[in-house]
């Protein structure tokens, strides 16, 4: 992919994970706060789960692939300076993960989904260039929507999260797990 020369870019933050019941797939949720715009972008089930555990402050008791990879920046004392989905072609997004060593920036290219997880857990920012926010945003209808929706689906995002942490017997997540969801629903949990 050829890099855009001289990005017009516009900084965002994970506004959720959540899972369009229409189609099944899961979309984060990129928030443009200046503009009010959001960027939804459909992410595999393994890429979601990873930024929600991240946004939840679950932690795995094992690194996952993003964990992994920060592990890795780190030991080779690199940092990741930014992320920026740079690029949207025939309804597929692209990022690149700006990362800095020794004085040096390197850009890697990346998926959007992956590039978003990893910056999550190196507290990088991340950008959206201008021209895939116009092309691809959307504004003050998706409020309502996830207004109305957004419980039901972050319900549904967290029973997911349970089921493998059961199916995994990782009992100490799935007991959090569960009481996010009662929270949810209005219910208290039985124990703290």
């Amino acid at each position: 992919m050829g890099e855009k020369e001289n990005l017009m870019i516009v900084a965002v933050r994970v506004e959720r994970v959540t899972l369009d019941t229409s189609s099944n797939r899961f979309v984060v949720i990129l928030k443009d706060d200046t503009y009010h715009r959001w960027l939804p972008i459909v992410v595999g089930p393994a890429e979601a789960q990873a930024i929600a555990l991240h946004l939840e402050k679950v932690k795995p008791p094992r690194p996952m692939t993003h964990d992994l990879l920060k592990n890795i920046l780190d030991s080779v004392k690199a940092d990741v300076s930014r992320v920026v989905v740079s690029d949207l072609k025939e309804n597929t997004y692209y990022a690149i993960i700006d990362i800095k060593k020794n004085g040096t920036q390197s850009k890697v290219d990346a998926r959007p989904s992956d590039a978003i997880a990893l910056a999550l857990r190196v507290s990088a920012p991340i950008f959206v260039d201008e021209e895939v926010m116009q092309k691809a945003s959307i504004s003050n209808e998706i409020e309502t929507e996830t207004a109305k929706y957004g419980e039901e689906e972050e319900a549904q995002l967290l029973n997911l999260e349970l089921q493998k942490a059961v199916q995994e017997e990782r009992y100490e997540d799935a007991a959090k797990l569960r009481d996010k969801i009662n929270a949810l629903q209005g219910k208290s949990p039985k124990n703290k």
